[in-house]
């Protein structure tokens, strides 16, 4: 169990590792970690992206009041048909 004077001391040494790299411009020892950050940006930048998208799915899709082939009218019959019809499965 980490004693709290223990935890304050590796926090502080975390923290001066930190801002030794910093003050060095050498954030990244290799190009694996440089390869690391790209790849967690490209994340980022495509779940910012999604949201953004859903954002202004929810938000136009009310002002937008074109009709669409769903908004269409469908006999009863046809309501909850899916797929395409086996005809191998007719007697």
């Amino acid at each position: 169990m980490a004693l709290p004077e223990d935890l304050e001391k590796e926090l502080e040494a975390t923290a001066q590792e930190v801002l030794g790299k910093l003050r060095s411009h050498q954030l990244f020892q290799s190009g694996w970690d440089t390869a690391a950050f790209i790849i967690f940006l490209i994340f980022l930048g495509t779940v910012l992206l999604l949201l953004l998208l859903v954002c202004i799915h929810c938000c136009c899709s009310g002002c937008c009041s074109h009709r669409t082939s769903r908004s269409r009218k469908v006999s009863p019959q046809q309501e909850h048909r899916r797929g395409v019809d086996n005809l191998g499965l007719e007697p």
